[in-house]
């Protein structure tokens, strides 16, 4: 929890340096990174949670000249597109390659793969937006499960702006009430604990079918 508030506290640093027009550039651009050029999956802070949660704290700054719900809805929006591009590069890119490698090894794995996304993709894409590194991967790989597109599509919508615009807001509120900055870890750790849920049981019922 110290290390999430240290990494905060240095993000909201920028807006003194950027300015506010710059600052939203900078937040939505990292956002859209940390899932559709994959990079969050390396720099998941920077990308994730501190970041927008930091962005939320200076937009409850009147000095910092930053619009919460302008920060706010976009991020949720970048925070889509992000994850859009993510599952195009796996199906049109990821795909294609691994069908050309032939090993029994590895199409075992993508038939798993896709049984899972079939089965337990929306919650994986919704659950996995709130999950440091899992986030950046989740999206190329149901790409390459060949996931149902209207079934990611809602997923990743309900997951980036629940993700995106929630934790945004928590971070303004929590800039003037500090209970609110205690129940935003509460929360995130409730998500934690369902992925972790998911995760168990899918491969409990994977190992049952072997």
């Amino acid at each position: 929890m110290h290390h999430f508030t240290s990494i905060s506290d240095q993000i909201a640093g920028w807006s003194n340096q950027t300015g506010p027009i710059l600052f939203y550039l900078v937040v939505w651009g990292l956002v859209f990174a940390g899932t559709g050029l994959m990079i969050g999956a390396f720099t998941p802070f920077i990308t994730g949670d501190s970041l927008v949660f930091a962005a939320g704290v200076v937009a409850g700054s009147a000095a910092s000249g930053v619009n919460i719900w302008v920060m706010a809805i976009g991020v949720g929006v970048w925070a889509w597109l992000g994850d859009q591009v993510g599952f195009a590069l796996g199906l049109h890119f990821g795909r294609p390659y691994l069908d050309k490698r032939k090993g029994a090894w590895l199409q075992k794995s993508i038939a798993k793969s896709e049984a899972f996304y079939a089965k337990w993709g929306w919650w994986a894409m919704v659950i996995g937006r709130f999950i440091p590194m899992v986030r950046a991967l989740v999206p190329p790989i149901a790409g390459i499960s060949k996931m149902n597109y209207y079934k990611f599509f809602s997923a990743n919508l309900v997951g980036a702006l629940t993700w995106g615009v929630g934790l945004t807001i928590a971070g303004y509120y929590a800039a003037t009430i500090p209970l609110v900055k205690d129940a935003s870890y509460l929360i995130a750790a409730g998500f934690v604990a369902a992925s972790i849920f998911v995760g168990v049981r899918s491969w409990l019922t994977n190992r049952k079918l072997k």
